[in-house]
């Protein structure tokens, strides 16, 4: 913990002891860089000093004339429940300590036996203090309706509430130095994410990325921490690690839950202890980055078999967001399909190819496992084969085609929301509400709709034209 906290609230000394107040403020101001110190030797003045002045720690003694500590303890838990208050005593008597305790104490001690403990006791309840003053900020931020930096996420495409949301809360912690866990599937656009959080941020230092995916051990530390000159064969001279580089920055780390057990390790130690050894060196360096991890695998099912440290996952999801798919995103992709193919076609050379009206109908009801990596990709694969006029839907036909099975699974999970004893409609009723379904999705057009349901157009017009016989009434 650091040994100057300059904390942003003010703390209170109470204690009818003049000459421990100095001796005790000094104490405080050398030791732990407290430099908004109040005291106070009346106890019956002390609330009026709460109120007038930002309190967030009282140190309290209990022997005290007029109005004795435990009374002015239950005054202020009473009216001030946020601020912390620490008793100093010189009795040491475990009833009156957990006596109070159960009035709300942060914590009891000793005068001049325990004056290290002390310290890092008031240190503690500083540090939680201003957590808690930091989250009360996040949350104003986050329910406010506006975004204050708009200009850090110009390169983010999207009109969709939900992203707005991730947004506001990435602006409310930006500032804050703990660190921050982005998840999402792949091609969801977390390295984009992590760009938004170092530039809101306002640090000096540069962003720099690491995909951690696959790397081993050994490689892992000089990847993260260099190595010395002579640590191993071949280290003719010294070589900064990615944490150094980051110094004054931000490191991200991508792909953070396909990390070796023993590489998560070495990563807990260094967000733990805040320093580390290069390779072959006995010289520490500081950790002076703040932390930006990503992943797309389920952490929480990785800790529950053991590949995913528990205490790892604790340091890390201080502050986390998760990305929508693109698929939960649907009022994106036209926004997203004009801006690929508009960069695709300016890249290439080429004039931007006019769109068909069905490919968005078909693009609205395509799963995008790749998300919008994958939108992208097709979008530059479709331009480079484009040779005038409407762009080919080939393309984008191929990639529907080839995740059939996938739509079919996330179709039969919404059967299965049906208790046992449902009746189930008949299979020609069946056949008809997907027909229905496919019409409504494709905006009546046959074409996209026979795609969505595996069939011919052919066959949907066939079916088609026969349920409307069907429905005519006989002369």
């Amino acid at each position: 913990m650091s040994g100057n906290l300059s904390p942003s609230f003010g703390v209170l000394l109470i204690d009818d002891e003049v000459s421990f107040l100095r001796s005790f403020s000094l104490l405080l101001e050398t030791a732990a860089g407290i430099n908004h110190l109040y005291t106070c030797d009346d106890s019956r003045q002390a609330m009026d000093l709460i109120d007038k002045h930002c309190i967030g720690l009282v140190l309290l003694d209990i022997n005290m004339p007029h109005l004795s500590g435990e009374s002015l303890l239950s005054e202020i838990v009473a009216k001030h429940p946020e601020i912390h208050v620490i008793i100093v005593s010189g009795l040491n008597q475990l009833e009156t300590a957990m006596n109070c305790i159960r009035l709300g104490a942060f914590d009891y001690f000793i005068k001049s036996s325990e004056e290290n403990r002390l310290i890092d006791g008031i240190k503690r309840a500083i540090e939680m203090q201003e957590m808690r003053l930091e989250n009360q900020e996040m949350r104003r931020l986050f329910f406010s309706d506006t975004l204050k930096h708009p200009e850090a996420f110009t390169n983010i495409l999207t009109q969709d509430k939900n992203m707005k949301l991730v947004f506001q809360y990435l602006e409310s912690v930006a500032e804050s130095s703990r660190h921050v866990l982005i998840t999402g599937e792949s091609g969801t656009g977390k390295e984009a994410i992590a760009q938004a959080i170092h530039d809101l941020s306002g640090r000096k230092g540069s962003l720099v990325s690491v995909n951690v995916a696959g790397v081993d051990d050994s490689f892992f530390s000089d990847t993260l921490f260099g190595h010395a000159r002579g640590a191993f064969s071949g280290a003719d001279q010294a070589r900064s690690g990615m944490v150094e580089q980051a110094n004054g920055g931000t490191l991200f780390l991508d792909e953070i839950g396909d990390l070796s057990l023993a590489s998560q390790v070495k990563l807990l130690r260094l967000l733990q202890e805040g320093e580390y050894y290069p390779l072959g060196s006995d010289t520490a360096k500081r950790l002076d980055a703040r932390l930006v991890v990503a992943t797309h695998q389920n952490l929480d099912a990785k800790q529950a078999d053991g590949s995913f440290r528990k205490d790892l996952y604790y340091r890390l999801c201080t502050h986390q967001v998760e990305l929508p798919a693109l698929r939960k995103r649907p009022a994106d992709i036209p926004l997203l399909l004009e801006y690929f193919l508009e960069k695709a076609a300016e890249e290439l050379g080429r004039s931007k190819p006019t769109v068909p009206k069905e490919l968005l109908v078909l693009l609205q009801n395509y799963a995008f496992p790749g998300n919008v990596r994958e939108l992208q990709a097709l979008c530059f694969d479709a331009v480079s084969r484009h040779r005038g006029g409407i762009l080919s839907m080939a393309v984008f036909k191929r990639a529907c085609e080839n995740t059939d099975t996938a739509s079919l699974s996330d179709m039969t999970d919404a059967f299965y929301q049906y208790p046992d004893d449902f009746p189930l409609p008949t299979l020609q009723k069946s056949a008809d509400l997907l027909v229905d379904e496919a019409m409504k999705r494709a905006n009546g057009n046959q074409s996209v709709a026979s795609r969505l349901l595996g069939i011919s157009q052919p066959a949907l017009s066939k079916r088609l034209k026969s349920r409307k016989g069907a429905d005519t009434p006989s002369e």
